[in-house]
């Protein structure tokens, strides 16, 4: 069944909203695919008839879309693309300058740097007694100048005091790691949407109250023993994640 056929199941009953919702996330995949390579969006009648929708629904569309960003409409040129949101993959172990080194160079500012006595969730995580030092670095990540992440990263005490002495503006942690104390295996990720408290929001220059993806990564090294647990926050409006998922039956 093709796209249009889809959107025209009961399409009497379908509130103008729900239409309008299809198509924006119909769009909005087009774009960060790079369907449009003008940078300039169909006109609205060519949307009406490829989606089989209304007018209304195609201009509710795109002002969600506007409103996220990713587009702008112009009288007399049309609705133009202004912002890609860079994929971030999620196939394999990867740091960020690793995995998003094909659209530029990642910058990072180092915020904060040393130890602490971290809260004993935070030690349980690691596999550290209750009180032990661990070490605390605060980086934002910036992708031509633009902020991208804001990453607290909290690490074994032994291996995070050699890395404060390496190059934290310009490598990957993961990376640095690797070349203290041998190859990484695993990480167990969560990633969820969390409101940009007003640090957060200042920090990666976003709205307050603006989506940002949150990712938890604990990774071990190749021999099982934990290393590394980050809490990161994206900038929702500059990264979109995507995977390759298998089903084994």
């Amino acid at each position: 069944m093709g796209v249009t056929s889809a959107l025209d199941l009961n399409d009497a009953r379908r509130l103008r909203s729900d239409r309008a919702r299809q198509v924006a996330d119909l769009l909005r995949c087009q774009i960060q695919r790079g369907a449009f390579e003008s940078g300039v969006l169909p006109k609205e009648e060519r949307i009406v008839a490829e989606f089989g929708t209304t007018r209304n629904a195609v201009r509710d569309a795109l002002d969600l879309l506007r409103a996220e960003g990713l587009v702008e409409r112009l009288p007399g040129v049309g609705t133009l693309v202004t912002a890609v949101k860079v994929p971030h993959g999620l196939h394999r172990l990867l740091g960020l300058n690793e995995t998003l080194h094909e659209h530029g160079d990642i910058v990072n500012e180092l915020r904060a740097g040393g130890r602490i006595t971290p809260p004993a969730a935070i030690s349980a995580r690691l596999g550290l007694p209750e009180g032990e030092p661990v070490v605390y670095i605060e980086r934002l990540r910036r992708l031509g100048g633009v902020p991208l992440s804001l990453d607290q990263t909290y690490l074994e005490p032994e291996l995070g005091t050699s890395l404060l002495a390496q190059d934290l503006e310009h490598e990957d942690v993961f990376v640095l790691i690797e070349r203290l104390s041998g190859p990484l295996g695993r990480a167990d990720l969560t990633i969820e949407a969390v409101n940009a408290d007003p640090h957060s929001a200042a920090v990666l220059e976003a709205p307050r109250g603006a989506a940002l993806l949150l990712a938890e990564r604990l990774t071990h090294l190749a021999d099982g023993r934990p290393v590394d647990l980050e809490f990161i926050r994206f900038r929702g409006d500059r990264l979109t994640m995507r995977g390759t998922l298998h089903r084994s039956l």
